[in-house]
């Protein structure tokens, strides 16, 4: 998960921070960060859509950063 870690300090959030804009709880968020707890897929697709990627780079199917072109 460190991936996780990487965007989220790369754009100066923190983890509460993080809490509020996807409103998966601090504690929760801790555990996924650090390998102890696998993300939902609704877990994944808001921490894609905070941290601006997509959720094949979080899952690690990709080394592209970039989101993909979103629905508005």
């Amino acid at each position: 998960m460190n991936r996780i870690k990487e965007l989220r300090l790369a754009k100066g959030y923190t983890q509460v921070k993080l809490q509020m804009l996807t409103g998966i709880d601090q504690s929760d968020y801790s555990k996924i960060e650090n390998g102890k707890r696998y993300f939902t897929f609704e877990q994944c697709k808001r921490l894609a859509i905070a941290l601006d990627t997509s959720m094949d780079y979080l899952a690690g199917l990709t080394d592209e950063k970039e989101p993909y072109p979103r629905n508005k």
